[in-house]
This record gives C-alpha cells, sequence and structure tokens, in this order.
C-alpha cells in the first residue's frame, strides 16, 4: 500500500495527507541539540529501527522508493558526517508519527522528550516546507524572488531552533535526489530547484561540503540535464588520463616540498560539474579557460611555510600572468585567508593551487567566512547574495550545536543552551495563505503582517485567521504559522492600534504606516477647510471663473492643495490673495501718476497731500505720489508739473524724472516733505525686489517676516524661471511704510531667509 504521509524527504512532502498536529508547546519549539535531560541511550539507533520497522516497512513515499530503505540511507548520511547516535534515529521516529495517535507522548515515553522534540519539530518543519515549495511551483511569491530564496533558508534554521533538524533535511533531500538519480527519474522541477537554491547553499553555509557538491550536482543535473551532460563528457573525455596526471603531481609536489624543508601536505581538488559550470558562466569563460580543472591545495605548518610553498612552487612551474592572490596578507571581508595562484607545467597544462594553513583550512571550511561566503557574496562572486549580517554570526553559533550534541552529559551541554537561547528570538517567519513567506519581527501581530504585505490590505485590516482559526487581532503570531487576513472594501486603520498596551503593532514599518493615515486626514480636514475659504473669496470678488491651480501658482505654490494647506493652518493671510486679484490699473503716460494712497488721517482741511509734502513758494497744489519710484519720507524729492494733474512727486534718484526733467526743466519745482508736529498715522507704499532659489513655501516665509515686522503688504507679484541653478524666482512685494529708514531694517531680515540672495528697494 502507497503511503503518502510526510516525512523528512524530498518529494514524500509534496503532497498526501498531513502528519499530526501535535507538536511541542513552547517550550519543547526551542529545544536545542543539547536540550535533553538524559544522554543519549545506549542502543538507540537499534532500538528506533526496531519501533519503527512494523510501521513502516511496507510503505512507499510519492517517490516510490521504500520508506523503511530511505530512512536507512538517511542515517547512513547522517553518520557520515558526524551526527550522533540521536540524529541517526530520528529518521525512524519521523516516518512513524503519522501511524501513533499521539505520536509525541508516545516517543517520550520510549525515547524521552530530546528525542520526541527533533522528531516532532522535523515533521512541523516538513509540513511548512511543502507549503512554500507548492507556492513556489505556483510562481506565487513576493516580488523578490531572491529575497523569498533567502527567507527560505533562514526560516530552516529559525523556525526549527534545532540545528538537528536541518541536518535531517539536509540528508532526506539528498538521499531523495540520489534515489531519482538511480531510478533514472526525472525529479520534479520544483523540488530540484528548492535543493539547488535552498538546501545546497544551507549546507554550504553549515560547512557540511559534501553534501552540498553532490545535491548541487544532482539537482543541476535535473533542472538543466542536457548542460550537465555537455560538462560532463567534456571532463570524461580525458578523465583518466587528468586523474593519473593529478595523482602523480600532487605525490611528486609533496614529496620535493618536504625535500626541500617545506613541511607540507598537498591534497586534490575535486571539481563537480555545478561549479564548473557556474564559473564559466559567471566569468564568460570556455571550458578550456576554467584553470582549476586541474587543483591542488597545499597545507602547511604555518604561515612561513605557506610563502615558502609559493616561492617553490613559482620556481618549479610558469605562473599564470594576473592569476596570483594573497588573501593571507590581506584577508578577504569575511576572514578567508590563503594564497591562490595558477601555474603550467612543461606541457602548458594550467593547474590552480591554493596554499593555506590548517588553521586557514579549517576556517574556511567551517568558520563564520566558509566556502559560502565568497563564492555566494563576495564582489566578484557569482551570488550576488550580502554575506555580512547578524543573521550569519547566528549561523556561526548555530554551527557548533552539531559537535556539542555529542556530550549531551557534559558541561558543553549547558554552554550550549546558554549560546543557543535566544538565537532567532528576534525574528518570526509566517507564510501567506499562498505560502509565501514573510519575515517580522518576534511579537508582530496579524495586522503587522497585513502591512507587511501591501499598506492598503493593513489599512483595510479587520479581522484574522491563523492556521484557519478566527483569532483576535493583537494576537502575536508564531514561526511557521499560515495567516490570513480578513478585509473591508473600503475604511482605515483604528487609533486603538497605536495604543503600545493595547499590542496591537509591533514593527515599525507598521506604526509608521498607521500615523501616516491618520496624520493624511488631518491633512485632508486643513485642505478643505483652507479650500474653502478661497472659493468664499473668490465669490466675493466674482473671480468664481479663476483655475485655482493658476491661482496657486501666481502665489508661489506648485498646487492648489499646498495654497488651501497654508491658509487653512492660518499661515497666509486671505488679504495677501483678495490685493493680488484686484484688477492692475491703466498704465499712464508720463505725466499721468496715479494718485498716491491717501493716508490713513486726513488733515482737518481734508486737502489732499497738505499733510504730506510741501510745494515750495505755493500753496494748496495738487500733489501726487509718482508710483514709477514710490517716495516715502525721508527720501529726497522732486516734482514735476503735469498737465492738469498737479504736481507729481518723484524720488530725486527716479530715472523717468531725469527723463521728463531733461526734456522739460521749466516744470521742475522744488518740493519737501511737511513735518507733522505730532504723527498723523500716514503710511506710503514702495516696492521691494527679492530674488531668491525657487523652492516651495518661499513666498510664505517671506510673508511671515514682514507680518512679524508689523509692516503690511498690499500687493505681491512673482515670476519664477529654471536656469542653471535650479530655479530662481523673482518677487516683488508692495508694502506700507511710514519711514524708509525702517524698510532698510527689514530688509536686512528677509535677506537672511533661506534662499534669499538679495532683497532691496525699487
Amino acid at each position: 500500500m502507497k503511503n503518502k504521509g510526510v516525512g523528512p524527504s524530498g518529494q514524500d512532502d509534496a503532497g498526501g495527507p498531513a502528519a499530526p498536529t501535535a507538536s511541542p508547546g513552547p517550550t519543547a519549539s526551542i529545544v536545542t541539540a543539547t536540550a535533553d535531560s538524559v544522554p543519549d541511550q545506549p542502543h538507540a539507533l537499534a532500538r528506533a529501527r526496531a519501533f519503527a520497522e512494523p510501521l513502516i516497512a511496507s510503505e512507499t513515499l510519492d517517490t516510490g522508493e521504500n520508506i523503511l530503505v530511505h530512512a536507512d540511507a538517511v542515517a547512513a548520511i547522517l553518520k557520515s558526517i558526524g551526527g550522533s547516535e540521536t540524529m541517526q534515529a530520528a529518521p525512524y521516529l519521523v516516518y512513524s508519527c503519522q501511524h501513533l495517535n499521539k505520536p509525541q507522548e508516545v516517543i517520550v515515553k520510549a525515547f524521552g522528550a530530546n528525542y520526541a522534540a527533533l522528531a516532532m519539530e522535523t515533521t512541523k518543519l516538513v509540513q511548512v516546507q511543502r507549503q512554500a515549495r507548492t507556492a513556489h511551483a505556483k510562481a506565487q511569491l513576493l516580488d523578490d524572488p531572491a529575497a523569498q530564496t533567502e527567507n527560505v533558508r533562514k526560516m530552516l534554521l529559525a523556525f526549527s531552533r534545532d540545528l538537528r533538524v536541518v541536518m535531517l533535511r539536509l540528508a532526506s533531500r539528498l538521499q531523495t535526489l540520489r534515489y531519482y538519480a538511480a531510478t533514472r527519474q526525472a525529479a520534479p522541477g520544483a523540488l530540484a530547484h528548492e535543493s539547488l537554491h535552498v538546501f545546497a547553499p544551507l549546507a554550504n553555509r553549515l560547512g557540511i561540503g559534501q553534501i552540498k557538491w553532490e545535491m548541487e550536482d544532482l539537482a543541476f543535473r535535473f533542472l538543466e540535464p542536457d548542460i550537465y551532460r555537455q560538462t560532463a563528457r567534456w571532463l570524461d573525455e580525458k578523465r583518466v588520463e587528468r586523474e593519473s596526471f593529478m595523482a602523480a603531481l600532487r605525490a611528486q609536489l609533496e614529496r620535493e616540498l618536504n625535500q626541500n624543508g617545506i613541511a607540507a601536505l598537498v591534497q586534490g581538488r575535486p571539481k563537480h560539474i555545478y561549479s564548473i559550470v557556474k564559473k564559466m558562466r559567471g566569468k564568460s569563460l570556455d571550458f578550456e579557460q576554467v584553470f582549476d580543472i586541474r587543483a591542488l591545495r597545499v597545507i602547511a605548518a604555518d604561515v612561513n611555510g605557506c610563502y615558502a610553498a609559493l616561492g617553490y612552487v613559482h620556481s618549479r612551474f610558469t605562473p599564470v600572468e594576473g592569476e596570483f592572490d594573497d588573501y593571507i596578507a590581506k584577508p578577504k571581508t569575511n576572514g578567508y585567508q590563503s594564497l591562490h595562484t595558477v601555474v603550467r607545467d612543461e606541457a602548458g597544462r594550467a593547474i590552480e593551487i591554493q596554499i593555506r594553513t590548517q588553521a586557514m583550512h579549517d576556517h574556511a571550511e567551517n568558520g563564520v567566512a566558509a566556502h559560502w561566503a565568497y563564492k555566494e557574496a563576495g564582489v566578484k562572486g557569482y551570488g550576488g547574495v550580502s554575506a555580512s549580517s547578524e543573521y550569519d554570526a547566528k549561523i556561526a553559533v548555530l554551527r557548533q550545536l552539531l559537535a556539542w550534541e555529542r556530550d549531551l552529559s557534559g558541561p558543553a551541554a549547558q554552554r550550549a543552551r546558554d549560546a543557543n537561547q535566544g538565537l532567532f528570538e528576534d525574528r518570526i517567519y509566517v507564510l501567506t495563505p499562498d505560502a509565501a513567506i514573510v519575515e517580522l519581527p518576534q511579537g508582530a501581530t496579524a495586522v503587522d503582517f497585513a502591512y507587511s504585505v501591501h499598506t492598503n490590505l493593513g489599512h483595510r485590516c479587520r479581522g484574522a485567521r491563523i492556521d484557519g482559526v478566527m483569532v483576535p487581532l493583537n494576537t502575536p503570531l508564531q514561526n511557521g504559522q499560515t495567516v490570513e487576513v480578513i478585509t473591508v472594501k473600503e475604511g482605515g486603520p483604528s487609533r486603538d492600534w497605536l495604543n503600545p498596551e493595547l499590542g496591537f503593532l509591533s514593527s515599525h514599518r507598521a506604526k509608521s504606516k498607521v500615523r501616516a493615515w491618520f496624520n493624511a486626514l488631518t491633512m485632508e480636514k486643513t485642505v478643505a477647510k483652507g479650500r474653502e475659504a478661497v472659493e468664499k473669496l473668490l465669490q466675493r470678488e466674482g473671480k468664481t471663473a479663476m483655475k485655482l491651480d493658476a491661482l496657486a501658482l501666481q502665489l508661489g505654490f506648485k498646487t492648489a492643495d499646498d495654497l488651501f494647506e497654508v491658509v487653512g493652518k492660518d499661515e497666509l493671510s486671505l488679504r495677501t490673495i483678495e490685493n493680488m486679484l484686484r484688477p492692475p490699473e491703466p498704465a499712464l503716460s508720463q505725466d499721468d501718476y496715479v494718485l498716491a494712497k491717501k493716508t490713513r488721517q486726513s488733515d482737518k482741511s481734508g486737502q489732499a497731500g497738505k499733510g504730506n509734502v510741501l510745494v515750495v513758494g505755493l500753496d494748496s497744489l495738487l500733489t501726487q505720489l509718482a508710483k514709477c519710484c514710490k517716495p516715502a519720507p525721508p527720501d529726497a524729492i522732486l516734482g514735476f508739473v503735469t498737465k492738469g494733474k498737479g504736481v507729481s512727486i518723484h524720488r530725486s534718484d527716479c530715472s523717468n524724472f531725469r527723463n521728463m526733467a531733461s526734456g522739460s526743466p521749466d516744470r521742475v519745482i522744488e518740493v519737501a516733505w511737511n513735518s507733522p508736529k505730532t504723527p498723523d498715522g500716514s503710511v506710503y507704499p514702495v516696492d521691494v525686489a527679492v530674488e531668491a532659489a525657487d523652492r516651495q513655501g518661499l513666498l510664505r516665509d517671506i510673508s511671515e517676516v514682514f507680518t512679524k515686522e508689523k509692516m503690511n503688504v498690499i500687493g505681491v507679484q512673482t515670476q519664477s524661471v529654471k536656469d542653471n541653478r535650479g530655479g530662481t524666482a523673482w518677487m516683488t512685494f508692495t508694502v506700507e511704510v511710514a519711514q524708509s529708514g525702517r524698510l532698510n531694517q527689514v530688509l536686512a531680515v528677509v535677506a537672511e531667509v533661506p534662499g534669499v540672495r538679495t532683497a532691496r528697494r525699487r
């Protein structure tokens, strides 16, 4: 009878009924490789196999492989990489779980909590793994496939909290690939892709080279069979000749080094098909240009021995120019150290040689700077994946658990528990209904999850299901859970979500999105208030046909909403808009000047100009302040007699006055400012020219200066031009002053406004 249950293999967790839902509680879920209360039990492997054999001996996986045979093979792989008897026994217990009503209780009684936790955690992880791979097959991934793949890698470790679970998954997947190859079946594409892009790099990160290389080659064989066969043919053409040559060269070089007083061990370096293809693609090389098809590694006694060996190799063979790297003197950023060189023998054959100490070799193979770092993340590497992160430091700690697990009853057990505590407690990994993996901070809720998927989904979130069960929105999520968000068609977040005591939000991203929503809501009200005020003003002025965007541009704002915002905040007076809306008076000839603004307090006689300007030798003569120069006390002034409109008063430096005076000098008369005994409140309009770098809010900032200085602005004109400086704004303000001397003080303040280049009186 064919069983479609779940287990640690590859294809078996791709279908069939789910495994028992029983899982360890919060304490058991973080059991590590050293967390058992008792040491390894005598004959645990034999007992576990005997326990499982009646249950699984006649069962098969979806692949067609017998489950007991598969478990035997997985146990053998684990033994080959140094796995303890506990690990070797685990595959049998994992496959037994689906046949037990209460698997955790049964295994605890028979083997102990450590074995039960390992079996249950592996079973639970397989379920999540199956969901993620199914989603991958349907191409329902996040926007960034590379990030999604990395999340799968992280989850394999973060979810289990037990390095042995990951080791079981690696060994089981390798056996599944071996079975497909041995039976000449084509492995499913999703399984092969996951093996190449998730499991093999994970094995690499853990320093398990023999699993990494074999898994890469097998997965690549199924994904790109034609390229695999072609590369294999290239290698096979002269395999016997090459292998015999390399064996002789290895022995000869080791002998010669030792004869010359350089203690060293020389090893061969097998080149695998996938690494050859990756290098050819990554560096655009032909097969013959891949130098390290023939490769040796020299292990020297110390650093001096490394350089001595390098010197001998370069004297013994011909170095290839440009193919030498000294990573001992200048280690890579990940700590990797070695000497790399390529030489040619007498026949011209290229040979790559790496020279390092045993400590460097151990570090390169098993340390934080393991082989994966410079292959996947180096500056000249192929993967494009950054290797420097806090995550990698955690991997370094987890890597030690495999060794510590062998001494469950000794002091190392306590050290392992202490080291592993909280390794991944800062992040969790949950699934969308389509099984895409989402990374969240520890303590995150369904609301955090919704905002991490899409901002609009978060705004409309009203409920959530976790693993199909309705829960309150402030329920903290756990690793591996599937989260489904229930939304409304329209709506926004609740202010309660920002209350930290209620626990609705944990992530900074979600909190900022909620705050932004409420800030936007407040802004909408402010803009609506400003819009209403401006539209009422346009109605009063009979300008309802005027386009609001055009009005905003005239006032120095980019959009109408920007104008409404400052009006709604009372940062811009409606009087400024009102003055701008008034139609300009018609242009007059040089002899026709607009009457100056009447004083706020006329003299008792009511004669215009009586209290402002005196005409020397004449009395009660009509005077008007010229609009071209807008004089104000105590400016030096002169008068010009116009035809029928009295005397126009100009500043003595007015260019218009000079032109008129040169043509009719007889019409020039002397005038002077009248100095009343008591201030009469008279004010005079003057023009101020401002040049500034164009920017948002410039008009508002300058207007605020005049307001603070209690100087009334009765008109403003602006013009903006794009130039090589980014944009220049020219502004003309008409302000009322009692004394022009006061204006100079205010202009000094205007010149300090950010962006203002010049501020002067016209």
